[in-house]
Parts: structure tokens; C-alpha cells; sequence
């Protein structure tokens, strides 16, 4: 008989099948508030992503751009200066520059992980 009741048990956990304000009730909201509040975010891989333009530091006064590779997915290599022109014009507050040249990187296996932009004022 002892099975049938953890059975029951489970079955009303499950389908929340409480009265409100009942001690059943309460524990169950208490362990869905531990859950949200303990379980850290690595659990998930929910974390924050960067933005998809990076300045980062250049040489010889040029400066550089990280650009995340979905910014360009789709754009045809010719016209990757004029896309990435706009999209560095919009990072930069307004300031006009223009691009030196673009580089994808690329990783071991040979997927891209992004492109850097060079570009001077």
C-alpha cells in the first residue's frame, strides 16, 4: 500500500494537484524558488553574449574591429567592405572610417569565428 501512496504522491507533485495554501503547496512553490535561485547559469550555458562589434587595438593608427560572424553570413565577399563599412559607422558613433581591409579568422577546424576589420579616419 506504501507504493500506491508514493505513487499518488508523485502522480500530484507532477500534476500539481494541491490546494493553494495547503503545506504540500508551499513546498513545492519552496522547491521551484531553489531551483530558480541555486542553480547556477553554467548549468544552463545561459550567459550573456558580447556585442557583435568589438573595437579592439590596432597598429600604426588604424583601428580594428571584431565583427561576430553572423553579421556577414550571407554577404558575398565583394560586397563585405560596404556592409562592413555601415556596421563599423554605426559602432563608432557616427565617425566616418574606412576599411583597410577584412579578415576572417578562422578556427582549427577551419569554421570562421569572425572577421576583424581594419579601418583608418
Amino acid at each position: 500500500m506504501a507504493s500506491g501512496g508514493l505513487g499518488t504522491g508523485i502522480k500530484r507533485f507532477i500534476l500539481w494537484d494541491f490546494p493553494r495554501a495547503s503545506w504540500q503547496y508551499d513546498v513545492i512553490v519552496g522547491l521551484i524558488l531553489v531551483f530558480i535561485f541555486l542553480v547556477p547559469r553554467e548549468v544552463f550555458r545561459d550567459q550573456p553574449r558580447p556585442k557583435s562589434i568589438v573595437m579592439v587595438p590596432a597598429e600604426h593608427g588604424a583601428s580594428g574591429f571584431w565583427i561576430e560572424p553572423e553579421l556577414l553570413h550571407g554577404v558575398k565577399e565583394s560586397a563585405w567592405t560596404r556592409t562592413v563599412e555601415k556596421l563599423v559607422q554605426s559602432q563608432a558613433g557616427g565617425k566616418n572610417r574606412s576599411v583597410v581591409r577584412v579578415e576572417p579568422i578562422y578556427d582549427h577546424e577551419q569554421d570562421i569565428r569572425g572577421y576583424m576589420v581594419y579601418t583608418k579616419p
